[in-house]
């Protein structure tokens, strides 16, 4: 029997335990299994939505499944064309190129109708968190746009943004509806039908990245547009007048996941993703409005003239367009959708909140 001295049992034990000690560490970061996914969006970084996309939704996913330490996911990032273009993230994530992404939906109306429902409802809510908010629950109390994604073969996780109100900017200055008269005015999907009422305006599509060239190039006399993407875009440079009309608060982008790698991500990853996704959702719709402010600020800087839009005259435009909303709603309907019942409810939840519509679209029914 071996007889070891008092310190040189202490030193065995100590390295006992220290060896114990590192065979635990090892287990604890073997546990964590990694996931590999790639997140995609055609528009460049610097877009708000993306920006955040990448400084915030992913930071927020790798913190929260760090408290059980079971998943680690290791992301590839593909924006601005590296991956897709802004209109081919929907095709993108359905094909697989992409795991998770910010589909625009305003590209896409005839695929995802139901994510039209803000945008044909326009001159009610400027508040881009309340409007966040209803469009995420009627998202959760109507199966109907889920089941659109899924044809797309993707999982509908939030509506992902929702931006500050939309306003008029412009070569020349407009200070009423008659200055329309003859003008061509760039939009992207529903919005478009906005002009529909104006005498001699005329809607040209286009996406947030062109309007800047098709402004200066003369496609299109005016855009229709945010005051942050005005800014980010420095539109002020060939825009330099802007109608403050407020047209509306819109959700443009939804957060979405294939659903080839959906059934295969583990339920807690799965949750945490969902998860993350709505407080992207109201990160984003915070971040529009607290920065609606500075950013008209930034436009006026930059050269740009602010004009408003007299109570009278915005009436008088939402009067004098058709009830797109209605439209919308029987279009739905037709298809075997609850476009009615979800206009009903989603015009109810904007009420609730609070706001007052200048024209009550869904009572016209």
């Amino acid at each position: 029997m071996f007889n070891y001295s008092k310190s040189a049992r202490k030193a065995m034990l100590g390295l006992t335990l220290g060896a114990f000690a590192t065979i635990g560490m090892a287990a604890s970061t073997q546990a964590a299994e990694k996931i590999n996914m790639i997140a995609i969006d055609g528009y460049p970084a610097r877009a708000m939505w993306v920006k955040e996309f990448s400084g915030f939704f992913i930071p927020r996913v790798n913190e929260e499944l760090k408290k059980s330490g079971n998943y680690e996911i290791s992301w590839q990032e593909g924006y601005g064309g590296q991956i897709v273009k802004p209109r081919g993230v929907l095709e993108g994530i359905k094909l697989g190129l992409g795991d998770i992404g910010i589909v625009t939906t305003v590209f896409h109306n005839s695929k995802l109708p139901s994510q039209g429902l803000s945008a044909v409802t326009p001159f009610f809510s400027a508040d881009a968190r309340v409007v966040a908010k209803a469009m995420d629950e009627i998202a959760k109390e109507f199966p109907q746009m889920a089941k659109e994604l899924d044809a797309e073969n993707q999982v509908y996780l939030a509506t992902g943004v929702v931006l500050d109100t939309y306003q008029l900017f412009s070569k020349e200055p407009i200070n009423s509806l008659a200055d329309l008269n003859g003008k061509k005015v760039a939009g992207a999907g529903y919005n478009l039908r906005y002009l529909e009422g104006i005498d001699g305006a005329a809607g040209v599509r286009g996406g947030l990245p062109n309007f800047y060239n098709m402004i200066q190039t003369g496609v299109v006399d005016a855009a229709m547009l945010w005051p942050e993407a005005a800014k980010t875009f420095k539109i002020a440079e060939v825009a330099p007048y802007m109608l403050k009309v407020d047209l509306g608060a819109v959700n443009t982008k939804t957060v979405t996941v294939n659903k080839d790698i959906w059934k295969k991500l583990p339920q807690e990853v799965k949750d945490v993703l969902k998860k993350v996704a709505v407080e992207y959702r109201d990160h984003i719709a915070g971040i529009a409005m607290d920065r609606a402010g500075a950013s008209l600020k930034a436009y006026q800087a930059g050269g740009g003239t602010v004009i408003t839009l007299s109570s009278e005259a915005r009436a008088a435009w939402a009067k004098s367009m058709p009830n797109i909303s209605i439209d919308w709603a029987q279009k739905l309907d037709t298809q075997g959708a609850p476009g009615t019942a979800m206009l009903k409810a989603y015009t109810a939840k904007l009420k609730a909140a609070g706001e007052i519509p200048v024209r009550d679209w869904a009572s016209e029914l």
